[in-house]
Parts: structure tokens; C-alpha cells; sequence
């Protein structure tokens, strides 16, 4: 891999040895917190600023406008820096102040609405900015390369998928769930 970017949904794919239905089927994870962001919100925040690109909406130079509550902020912040965009990031008073500072690590500029008016003041804000002129709104919770990055399946993007194996895609999100910030692979052998 020759950048950052590659790397994103390259990460470890790993069987479970002992968990998994007794018919045959084996139980596979994909390790997302992995990503150079540390999220699966790394393939979104990807998508979401590539499709863009290719469709002419943004170009490097722009500033990008997008309302969060954590992960996606921080994951579009890095894909930002790395691709030329100046991100401002519009979230509520009370996110920690740990996310705050990865995504200003990264360069974005933090925009602070009240716990009171929450994301939907933030959602607000981020579309008065944008019909203002301030940015290109990326709209995460409207826009549909937000999903769409997660409808391959990433042992197939990433070619670490087993051999002879048919995947079932089940998306695993953070807590309360034993097994956060990954992907988990049911497969069956088709050649046995």
C-alpha cells in the first residue's frame, strides 16, 4: 500500500476458533477499529469524500461542513487532511473532550453547539453554513455514500477474504456489543 488511504478497510480478518453454529459454519471478524481513524466510520467518511469528488461536487482547496457526534467527525477530519480539504465539524457541548481533540489533531475546526439543541442543532447549523456559502455540506445522515461503503463486503475489497468461503455481512456497533468496532463473517465452506 502505497498511502493512508489504502489502508482503509485493509484490516485484520480473523476466525473465531470458538464461536460459531455446530453445522459447519465458521464465525470470521474484521478488526475495523484497525483503521488509521480507528473506526468503521474510516469507510464511510472514505466514501462519503471520494464519491463526492468523482461527481464534481468538491474539490481540494473547499471547506467541507458535516455535524457529528465522534467517530465520522474524526474519520473525516483525517480523510480531509489528507486530501487537501479544510473540514469544520459541527457537534454538541457535551462530546468528550478526547474526540474533540483527535479532530482537531487532524486540522478540523470545531464548531460548538448546547447540549440543548444537541445534533439536531448541529444538523441545523451545518445546513445554515452550507446555503450560506460557508462549505459543502456532506450531510452523513442524508447522504447515500454514507451506507453505501458498507455494502461490500470488506474481506472481498480487501482480498483477505478465506478461500472457498460464501460471507454473510453482519455489521457488529459499538457497546454494548461484545465484539465493537468490527465486521463478523458467518461462512460456509463451498468446496469442502
Amino acid at each position: 500500500m502505497n498511502t493512508l488511504e489504502q489502508t482503509i478497510g485493509n484490516t485484520p480478518l480473523v476466525k473465531l476458533q470458538r464461536l460459531g453454529p455446530d453445522n459447519g459454519s465458521e464465525v470470521w471478524v474484521k478488526l475495523e477499529g484497525n483503521n488509521p481513524a480507528g473506526s468503521v466510520k474510516d469507510r464511510a467518511a472514505l466514501s462519503m469524500i471520494v464519491e463526492a469528488e468523482k461527481r464534481g461536487e468538491i474539490q481540494p482547496g473547499d471547506v467541507l461542513i458535516e455535524a457529528t457526534s465522534g467517530n465520522t467527525g474524526i474519520a473525516l477530519a483525517m480523510i480531509a487532511a489528507l486530501k487537501g480539504y479544510r473540514m469544520k465539524l459541527l457537534m454538541p457541548d457535551n462530546m468528550s473532550q478526547e474526540r474533540r481533540a483527535a479532530m482537531r489533531a487532524y486540522g478540523a475546526e470545531l464548531i460548538l453547539v448546547s447540549k440543548e439543541q444537541g445534533m439536531e442543532g448541529a444538523r441545523d447549523l451545518a445546513l445554515e453554513m452550507a446555503q450560506r456559502g460557508e462549505g459543502k455540506l456532506l450531510d452523513q445522515f442524508n447522504n447515500p455514500d454514507n451506507p453505501y461503503a458498507h455494502y461490500t463486503p470488506p474481506a472481498r475489497k480487501s482480498g483477505s477474504r478465506p478461500r472457498g468461503v460464501s460471507p454473510t455481512l453482519s455489521p457488529v456497533w459499538g457497546p454494548p456489543a461484545p465484539l465493537p468496532a468490527c465486521h463478523v463473517f458467518c461462512v460456509n465452506r463451498v468446496n469442502r
